[in-house]
């Protein structure tokens, strides 16, 4: 151990050195308790930084899993296979149909679980159609939802698929807000007219089918949607 002297010839004591070559009380005395310390305070923030990272991680394949893309495939009347393809969010209650036209043109449906709507996007108007849904539209929609996390891709049997036909009539004189909605149906919609819809029975002959939207569920069942305009 080294012993420790002082000049006392006119110089402070805060001068004193050890024999190893280190003044007492200099800094350098205490280097090995300030590293220490350093040490510490670096493990710590690379602890916090990696919690960090790994619940990003976690939080980013909670949201991935949470969606899911789905295809159903169902053959038409003739017989030739159609694809439709179907974003299931299970977090939000939601369902997004993308139906692809003979003409190559896709219309958006969108059910939402949560605020009991659907909203009808077609590629054949400028507008957006809002419906409020019914029992058999929450039977449909439940089914994806149950099957979904099973599988991605139905097929659904062309003997076995019941096919509906459904009328709906577009009510003109009540306009939607679209920033009255919710984030949902306004970001489909957000370039759109908005307009109120009802089931109603099938038109008269005065009154004209504008289009039809089919939709297919794992069910096996397939609904065609058509609408009309009711007189105002």
């Amino acid at each position: 151990m080294g012993t420790c002297w002082q000049r006392w010839h006119g110089r402070p004591a805060e001068e004193a050195q050890c024999t190893d070559g280190s003044p007492v009380g200099s800094p350098l005395s205490h280097c090995p308790h300030k590293a220490f310390w350093l040490c510490l305070s670096a493990s710590l923030l690379l602890i916090l930084v990696a919690l960090g990272l790994t619940g990003h991680l976690r939080l980013s394949q909670l949201r991935s899993q949470s969606s899911q893309i789905v295809l159903i495939t169902v053959p038409d009347q003739a017989g030739f296979p159609i694809n439709q393809s179907a974003v299931v969010d299970l977090q939000n209650d939601l369902v997004t149909f993308s139906l692809v036209s003979t003409a190559n043109k896709t219309s958006t449906v969108l059910f939402d679980l949560k605020r009991g709507l659907i909203c009808y996007k077609p590629s054949e108007q400028d507008g957006c159609f809002l419906r409020e849904m019914d029992q058999s539209d929450y039977d449909n929609v439940h089914a994806l939802l149950r099957e979904s996390p099973q599988k991605n891709h139905f097929l659904l049997p062309g003997n076995d698929t019941q096919r509906q036909t459904q009328f709906v009539g577009v009510l003109m004189a009540s306009q939607v807000d679209v920033t009255l909605l919710d984030a949902p149906l306004r970001s489909l919609c957000e370039d759109r007219s908005v307009h109120w819809t009802r089931r109603v029975e099938g038109p008269d002959k005065l009154r004209l089918v504008y289009f039809c939207i089919d939709i297919c569920f794992p069910s096996n069942i397939c609904v065609s949607v058509c609408f009309y305009y009711l007189p105002e």
